[in-house]
């Protein structure tokens, strides 16, 4: 019964949220699209991170709130690319593809669409399926953070661009200090479309490296 209750005040809460209600007005798949839109705004005398022509990996994609922005702001000299486990309709100007980022078909489908062109930008606003336990989701998110982490590593250009969510708490100090080893700038943004009880929080890495140290 307390379940059933919390989950009508959740669906309550989202029904009437300003956010959602704006999103299904203006189109996007999402309210989380309205968190990239402001992070990519957040420095006004820095360099966006969804110029026109650049190449972004989206991890995680789905439902494509994030996709949306991206593909709209990187133009048609752009490209984006989409990984999800789940499926996600076609988005103008979006590629998809249904699969988990780690494995090798997924690597193989993304150097086929680069095709020889390198990643300015990879995104993930992924979250893991909760199961009720802080601790556990805790070190899940933690750890989804770290995998995007170590995919950006990898696959980024030099002075490449990073942004990824991850929740406040236990293993948070520990990745935010991963990042730096990795990318010349890491900042903290707390979007005004994140609630504001929520503990995430989404980490810039702007410049990656020219010999990122990626812990192991």
């Amino acid at each position: 019964m307390k379940k059933n209750k919390t989950s009508k005040a959740w669906m309550r809460e989202h029904v009437t949220d300003s956010y959602v209600q704006r999103a299904k007005a203006e189109g996007w798949r999402s309210r989380a699209a309205f968190k990239l839109m402001e992070i990519d705004e957040w420095d006004k005398r820095g360099s966006r991170l969804l110029r026109p022509g650049r190449v972004v990996v989206d991890l995680g994609a789905a439902p494509g709130g994030w996709s949306q922005v991206a593909a709209k702001r990187v133009g048609s000299g752009g490209r984006v690319l989409a990984v999800d486990l789940l499926d996600m309709a076609p988005i103008p100007g979006v590629t998809f593809f249904k699969g988990d980022f780690n494995d090798e078909a997924v690597l193989r489908w993304l150097t086929l669409q680069l095709d020889g062109r390198p990643v300015d930008l990879v995104i993930s606003d992924m979250a893991p399926n909760l199961s009720g336990i802080a601790a556990v989701d805790q070190a899940r998110g933690v750890h989804l953070a770290e995998l995007a982490l170590e995919f950006a590593a990898g696959h980024l250009k030099p002075g490449g661009d990073f942004l990824v969510k991850i929740f406040q708490g236990q293993g948070f100090d520990a990745f935010r200090k991963a990042m730096t080893a990795v990318f010349e700038k890491v900042a903290v943004r707390k979007p005004k479309a994140s609630r504001d009880r929520s503990s995430e929080v989404y980490l810039q890495g702007s410049g990656i490296k020219d010999t990122p140290t990626y812990p192991c």
